[in-house]
């Protein structure tokens, strides 16, 4: 029978079923058996055996268990002193003369029992035992069981087959002990990557990305390792905020595991192991192994390496361990001064010009070095220009940290913050931008500090006070006759800058970028010119700069072009996607807003929860600024689905922040969203209120383009609330703006508005010109609600075409699941005599077609449990929960977790 009580191990499905139809066989059959879990150090024998345990208790088992201890080896019958103890009391059924052999060997009497007679009364013991209850006996750590009690349990475990009882054993491969038995061996593998992650997520659900890719890929598979390996890291390490260290520490029980077989190896054995453990690439093959260890004798000494199964050389010569976790074992237990010899060898049997040598050197190192600072500053800076900022800033860091003089240790630790922000590791810049306002930083670099300070406080504490106040004088510095420019900085300043201007509205930072103009690439005067005057050929003008770029210059200035793209909404000829896999985070984050807008945009609503995940991964990685954007993002899609609840749960999240930091550009357009939502419930005066907020009829205020796209929305519920000379003010108001001139989408958004405030003789006309704009399918939610408008109009007017305009409508409305808007096609359609094969309100899904894992994570979502909570409760980590709530709200038909408790009960 199944017992949801006992836990489910990950990963070790089959082991599970096997100990349990043991246990069934027990108890409904009658007959015994023994299972073998054969396994190295750590693999997780013991928790199966823990496992079983619980599981045999559920079914009423009588549980006897024995551990083997290295230290009782030579202690006769001590691990069977360990199982029958507690059945002593049984022993008044044996015989005199096996009970004079049993309390014998267990030291209640004196005497010298033979194994055999000991076994033959343990038996009997047990075949007294199993009257009342069927007995799992388990034996862990086999290999260290004293010889007297394994031959007694061999001798029981051949004789078993005929009593209701389990003999479970776990033991090393090759453990002596075990080799007597006769049962066939389980043996328990590493777990495979999947099901690690899984472990690793139950355990440490927190777990920033790096951290946790380089646990798996060191632990290799080994729970032991999975579960003691984090905790070795600082905490900051651990939440991504600071580097992981060149070994990860083993911490005192994988210590023990792994060392004791090196505790036996002599000298020379150990110190070629440690030259392979810290040796890595082609270079250090067969040939090379020999230059390294400067020992004549190094073919023996490996040949007595492998003889011990320490390790192996594979085809290429390479010296393969038989663990990750041995290799990590081989460095931690080496103490400091062998490190470094063994790095000083590394490094002269490679080639000068190998990179590998140069760190080897820096390893090597005990005192300052300006020599070898400056060519690790160098290696750094030149793995950065080719996309390796992440490493190459640690590169910086060990050059910081060898340098005699202070002021250039600051220098390069600056250059450090840059380069980590650049790769993606936020976290650490901060904490080195902290570190550097304690120190004095040299005036030579006070424009890459300034940058390195407004790039931690704007994505991780978004903050964006100090891009106003730093940002203008470094570019005032870079650009002055003769500067350093420190790569391209005053572009990557210029963005900086401009990505506050258009977040605050600051106008200080207004007045710089205008003064810098000219000291920018066209990319970066374009992007200036999109956020404030975009003009006419915007869009056509960011078309070609970005054709005409090189790959190389793409890389520098994806940032620029998406943020363009952005201002103009429009895609901008997909430049997500010509961007995706450029860089580290820092772009890849860009590229993933830029594809979450422009989801929105073209109708990709299904892509929605891909906002909330994007934005989970932003804080993991400690750019919260992008975390706020995304759920922004999806608010977008709340808004269109007229899922009010969804929208305020999203406003909670970010409005605080944004107030905070002074986003007016995000409080405005959750303004926006608001109205849009209004409109979705035919609240037009709402609506109508909340868009002149924005944009009074008739006036365009200066500022970003977005505005100007407002028209379609600020015209729909001024004709719904018989404001028609507003309406008209304001189409007029855009006409003298050239509106529509600015990029496909607001050619189309003009038109249309200009068609819903047409007069009755004209509007036939004037919709079905807004039909006729270029490109005007792909604007979907725009369009169908164009069609919506359209059908109405038709309708009541008794003109053809409008079930046919309806019901394109609908159709695009039920496929992006905007409920409201799709209602009121189908109120349009029965009013036009049209049946519609859903009734309003209809459930898009059930809960049954949901899966069990699914439904769990719904429920608990619906109480209010935050996906940490939830992965706490179920084990998984929260992202994991993440994904399922993602399959989940297209099942039921919702978009957001405030609809999940109505959805269930529905169900």
């Amino acid at each position: 029978m199944e017992n949801t009580r006992v836990p489910v191990l990950v990963g070790r499905q089959q082991e599970t079923e096997l100990l349990t139809a043991a246990l069934v066989q027990a108890v409904d059959g009658a007959s015994g058996s023994t299972v073998l879990l054969r396994g190295e150090a750590g693999v997780g024998k013991s928790t199966l055996v823990a496992w079983v345990q619980r599981a045999a208790r559920e079914r009423g088992f009588t549980v006897l268990r024995a551990v083997g201890t290295e230290a009782e080896t030579d202690l006769a019958f001590g691990a069977l002193h360990q199982a029958v103890w507690s059945l002593l009391q049984r022993s008044g059924a044996l015989s005199g003369h096996q009970r004079e052999a049993l309390e014998s060997a267990l030291g209640v009497r004196s005497g010298t029992p033979s194994g055999f007679a000991v076994g033959a009364a343990a038996l009997a013991l047990l075949e007294e035992a199993v009257r009342t209850a069927p007995v799992l006996l388990l034996l862990d750590d086999l290999h260290w069981i004293d010889s007297s009690s394994a031959t007694v349990f061999a001798f029981l475990h051949r004789r078993c087959a005929g009593l209701p009882m389990v003999i479970v054993g776990a033991t090393r491969p090759g453990g002596p002990a075990a080799q007597a038995w006769s049962a066939e061996a389980v043996d328990v593998r590493a777990l495979p990557r999947t099901d690690a992650a899984l472990l690793l997520g139950a355990c440490y659900p927190e777990l920033a990305a790096p951290a946790r890719d380089r646990v798996l890929t060191e632990a290799a598979g080994n729970p032991l390792a999975l579960v003691e390996l984090p905790r070795q890291l600082a905490a900051a390490q651990q939440r991504g905020a600071a580097p992981l260290p060149d070994r990860l520490p083993l911490g005192r029980k994988l210590e023990r595991i792994f060392a004791e077989r090196l505790g036996t190896v002599t000298p020379d054995v150990g110190r070629l192991l440690l030259l392979g453990a810290l040796a890595t690439g082609p270079d250090f093959s067969s040939g090379a192994w020999p230059r390294a260890l400067a020992d004549e004798n190094a073919r023996e000494i490996l040949e007595r390496i492998e003889a011990d199964g320490l390790a192996r050389l594979d085809t290429a010569g390479q010296l393969v361990f038989r663990h990750p976790l041995v290799r990590t074992a081989v460095v931690s237990t080496a103490s400091d001064t062998a490190r470094r010899e063994a790095h000083r060898a590394l490094s002269e049997a490679l080639a000068p010009d190998d990179p590998r040598r140069l760190v080897h050197e820096a390893s090597a190192a005990l005192l300052p070095d300006g020599d070898l600072a400056h060519r690790l500053q160098e290696a750094g800076r030149d793995l950065a220009r080719r996309g390796g900022d992440a490493e190459g800033a640690l590169l910086l860091e060990r050059a910081a940290a060898l340098s005699p003089s202070s002021c250039d240790r600051v220098r390069r630790l600056t250059w450090a913050a840059v380069m980590s922000a650049r790769g993606g590791q936020l976290r650490h810049t901060a904490a080195l931008v902290e570190e550097l306002k304690a120190s004095t930083v040299p005036q030579d670099v006070t424009p890459l500090f300034s940058y390195a300070v407004v790039y931690a406080d704007q994505s991780h504490h978004i903050d964006f006070e100090s891009s106003a106040a730093l940002l203008p004088a470094a570019l005032d510095a870079l650009t002055a006759p003769g500067a350093d420019t420190f790569g391209g900085l005053v572009e990557q300043a210029y963005f900086k800058l401009l990505l506050a201007a258009t977040y605050t509205d600051d106008p200080w930072a207004w007045r710089a970028l205008e003064r810098h103009r000219e000291d920018v690439s066209e990319a970066g005067r374009l992007c200036l010119r999109a956020w404030t005057d975009p003009g006419p050929d915007a869009a056509a003008t960011l078309r070609a700069v970005a054709e005409g770029m090189t790959e190389e210059q793409e890389a520098g200035a994806a940032w620029l072009l998406l943020w363009t793209a952005s201002a103009l909404e429009c895609p901008g000829g997909d430049l997500w996607q010509r961007f995706s896999g450029l860089h580290g985070y820092a772009t890849q984050g860009s590229v993933a807003k830029a594809k979450c807008h422009q989801d929105f945009l073209l109708g990709h609503w299904d892509q929605a929860a891909v906002c909330l995940r994007e934005a989970e991964i932003a804080d993991e990685l400690g750019y919260h600024t992008n975390a706020l954007m995304f759920r922004q993002y999806y608010a977008h899609f709340l808004a269109g689905r007229g899922d009010e609840a969804g929208l305020r749960e999203i406003e909670q999240a970010i409005r605080p922040t944004a107030t905070r930091a002074r986003m007016r550009y995000v409080l405005e357009r959750l303004t926006h969203l608001h109205g849009l939502a209004a409109l979705a419930h035919r609240r037009y005066e709402e609506a109508y209120a909340h868009f002149c907020a924005l944009t009074p009829p008739g006036r365009l205020p200066s500022g970003p383009p977005w505005h100007h796209a407002l028209v379609f929305d600020l015209v729909t519920a001024a004709v719904h609330t018989g404001r028609h000379e507003e309406a008209r003010a304001h189409i007029a108001a855009g006409r003298t703006a050239r509106s529509a001139e600015i990029s496909g989408r607001h050619a189309f958004l003009f038109v249309a508005a200009t068609a819903l405030a047409a007069e009755d003789d004209e509007a036939d006309a004037a919709y079905r010109a807004a039909y006729a704009v270029p490109g005007a399918e792909q604007w979907v939610f725009d369009l169908a609600r164009l069609r919506l408008a359209h059908g109405s109009w038709l309708r009541r007017r008794h003109r053809p075409g409008a079930r046919d305009t309806l019901r394109a409508a609908h159709h695009v409305f039920r496929r992006l699941r905007a409920a409201p808007w799709a209602q009121r096609c189908e109120e349009e359609l029965r009013a036009a005599g049209d049946p519609v094969a859903l009734p309003p309100g209809g459930p898009a899904a059930e809960p049954s077609s949901l899966t069990g894992q699914e439904l769990r994570i719904a429920r608990l979502a619906a109480t209010g449990l935050t996906n940490k909570e939830i992965g706490r409760q179920l084990q998984l980590s929260p992202r994991t929960v993440a994904a399922h709530l993602y399959k989940i709200f297209p099942k039921l038909g919702i978009t957001s977790r405030a609809a999940l408790a109505h959805a269930l009960d529905g169900g």
